[in-house]
């Protein structure tokens, strides 16, 4: 017998089995497939018996999660109603609309707007899934009431503020309705209006729309203040039931005109969250206009006015391109012609024109600035107001001793030679090469920016938080930033002004960008200049600062030798630039920087860092005295070395080492404190590690 056939014998079964594997494969995977199936049609059908075999009673303790371990859906957690008062209506109607929420056994609170802290408080809103309502009267001249006061200024400046942004807010669900007299048409429930406009600015949720009660019984909807309140109420309560139950009706997010609202054109109807934050979002991103300006009386009736969102018949559409072909053709032309005056430097009598225009005007005032003759401005800085409150002063109270609350942060020229991609102006500042433009006399610029700051301080009296020596101690003006905006040092006076501020024992802290060598070099003495180096290189200088300079680098370099010798914080979204929150460094890496550049500078280390601003004091080590560092400045003795030199006639000169102070040892780079005044509380409103704000 053949042994080799035997051999095959043997492993012809596994040869055919490793030929035929596939099928064997595809028999185990059917299998298993079946198998499952039927698993899944047992365990259905005994759910289903289960189900019927269970009494109603005890599926209502299960859904209502008495029996389920699995937790109820919470959708509102509770109401808070905000309100205004001045006569007590607005009180009134908060007690009576929460009387109405607590019958939903829903938790509500009451609150008085002048007891409340928005820097605080509002934030928590935004995750706490509760309904806020705010219920604000118009005082005189359209003007909040006393108690309101406060809040809506603050929630003014943050909606302008980029700082907060657009998202500050976003997740937080609100309401308001208006207390007003028609009788004053022009200001007619304004308040309302704002505080729904400015809560909309910050990316809150208008869970409906704004009501508004007229105290004018012959032009009130519903006949009286009180009954446009019923009403409002009745359809609050409604819109709040369905919050309750998860249900999402269309409510005004936005999308409404004048006397026209979507909302209620459609009807209410139910949609997902995700969608509909997506929707109001884009919304956001896409709509210039201002979409707010509707009240919900307004909404239900009214002029049917069309807008470029709404559909357009195709014969009208002729007349549409007609009307911005001739806005077109008009704004160029206006352009042509304010460009030709911008040339000129005159207007059409030939005398010079103000540097301030009423758009200018318009642009500057909204955005907080106290204007000042026709070029200079003073505007509160945030630093201001937080060390008012105690809450820690800027990098300058860190590296300089400066006291933020008694600081004056101004500009005596609003015209720059720069338009920077991350100028936080908005590029609404004028920019020129030279002083072509009318100008005021310092005496008058200095007396009247020191009134317009004690001004805006007095508006801080009785806010919640601030601190009453403070702010008697912030009444009177003991620094001077000019570094507000433009470039201070195009002002052909800004000797005088200089010297004006020291004889009214105002220290001076002078910002330019490096484009003014010869007026660098013709300074009176100032407490403190600062150059901004933006770029290391010429490239990189024009294409960050885009200067008007032909000549710009060797005005930059010529500026940094006339110093003898500052980095960007993230202040908000511009026009300007593709610049965001991820182009600023975290703190850590602008200490490695830091490390780095001190390495190549052996004459200098670190000194100071103030971590909220993200920025570091880099100093020579002449101000370094036995192991400690002496960057603060002794202002009182400064000036009276200003007026030995005031009344030598220039002939007796000082350096900084005579008016140095020591540094406190919270300011030094290292400390725990990282930059803050352990006597003040550190808050902060944001991740830490990465600057948000400037000074």
């Amino acid at each position: 017998m053949d042994p080799s056939a035997d051999t095959w014998d043997l492993f012809s079964p596994l040869i055919s089995l490793w030929i035929n594997r596939f099928y064997i494969y595809l028999g185990f995977a059917v299998s298993i497939s079946l198998w499952i199936c039927v698993q899944i049609v047992i365990k259905t059908q005994g759910k289903n018996l289960q189900e019927k075999s269970v009494p109603k009673a005890a599926q209502d303790l299960m859904t209502n999660g008495y029996v389920s371990l699995q937790e109820k859906d919470i959708f509102v957690s509770g109401v808070k109603i905000f309100y205004g008062s001045q006569t007590g209506t607005a009180k009134g109607f908060a007690t009576v609309l929460a009387e109405a929420v607590t019958s939903l056994d829903l938790p509500v609170a009451i609150i008085n707007l002048k007891e409340y802290d928005p820097d605080d408080h509002l934030i928590e809103e935004v995750t706490s899934k509760n309904v806020c309502v705010f219920l604000v009267a118009t005082y005189t001249d359209g003007l909040p009431t006393e108690s309101a006061e406060w809040f809506c200024k603050w929630l003014e400046e943050a909606s302008i503020d980029f700082r907060f942004g657009k998202t500050y807010l976003k997740g937080m669900r609100y309401a308001v309705f208006g207390l007003g007299n028609s009788a004053y048409a022009s200001h007619f429930n304004k308040v309302g209006k704002n505080v729904d406009k400015w809560l909309w600015m910050l990316g809150a949720h208008r869970v409906m729309s704004r009501g508004e009660g007229d105290c004018d019984v012959v032009k009130s909807k519903h006949g009286s203040i009180e009954a446009d309140f019923r009403a409002w109420k009745t359809k609050f309560i409604s819109q709040l039931q369905a919050l309750q139950k998860g249900e999402r009706k269309k409510s005004c997010g936005g999308h409404c005109k004048k006397g026209k609202c979507e909302s209620h054109q459609h009807g209410s109807e139910e949609r997902e969250e995700g969608s509909h934050e997506q929707d109001e979002l884009h919304h956001r991103d896409t709509e210039e206009e201002e979409p707010f300006e509707s009240s919900s009386e307004e909404e239900f009736g009214g002029e049917d006015h069309q807008s470029l969102n709404s559909i357009v018949d195709v014969e009208d559409l002729g007349k549409i391109m007609d009307h911005v072909k001739k806005e077109k053709r008009e704004k160029e032309q206006q352009e042509e012609k304010s460009g030709l005056f911008r040339n000129m430097g005159r207007n059409e009598d030939g005398e010079r024109r103000a540097m301030i225009t009423p758009a200018l005007r318009e642009a500057l005032t909204k955005q907080g600035y106290q204007l000042i003759g026709s070029h200079s401005g003073v505007k509160l800085c945030r630093w201001t107001k937080s060390m008012l409150r105690g809450r820690g002063g800027c990098y300058k109270h860190t590296f300089y001793g400066i006291e933020s609350h008694r600081c004056m942060e101004t500009t005596p020229s609003l015209a720059c030679a720069n338009k920077c991609v991350f100028c936080w102006r908005h590029h609404t500042n004028p920019v020129g090469t030279e002083w072509r433009w009318k100008m005021d006399q310092p005496e008058m610029i200095l007396k009247e920016a020191i009134e317009n700051h004690q001004n805006m301080i007095k508006q801080f009296k009785g806010v919640p938080g601030v601190k009453a020596e403070r702010f008697e101690e912030g009444m009177t003006v003991k620094h001077c930033a000019l570094s507000l905006v433009g470039e201070p040092i195009m002002y052909p006076e800004i000797n005088r002004f200089l010297k004006l501020l020291h004889q009214c024992k105002i220290s001076s802290f002078l910002v330019t960008n490096a484009q003014f060598p010869a007026e660098i070099r013709n300074l009176e003495p100032v407490t403190q200049l600062y150059v901004s180096v933006d770029a290391s290189t010429k490239d990189s200088l024009k294409k960050i600062d885009r200067p008007l300079f032909k000549d710009f680098w060797q005005r930059f370099l010529d500026s940094l030798k006339a110093l003898a010798v500052k980095g960007v914080t993230y202040c908000g979204e511009s026009s300007a630039s593709s610049l965001t929150m991820a182009h600023v460094p975290w703190h850590e890496e602008v200490v490695q920087f830091v490390h780095e550049l001190v390495d190549l500078i052996p004459e200098y280390e670190i000194a100071c860092e103030h971590e909220h601003s993200n920025c570091l004091l880099i100093a020579h080590r002449k101000f370094k005295i036995g192991g400690e560092w002496w960057t603060w400045i002794d202002y009182n003795r400064f000036q009276e070395l200003i007026q030995e030199y005031e009344d030598s006639g220039g002939s007796k000169t000082f350096s900084a080492k005579d008016y140095m102070a020591r540094t406190p040892h919270w300011a030094l780079f290292g400390a725990s404190e990282r930059g803050f005044d352990p006597k003040d509380t550190r808050h902060q409103r944001k991740n830490k590690s990465k600057a948000i704000s400037g000074c």
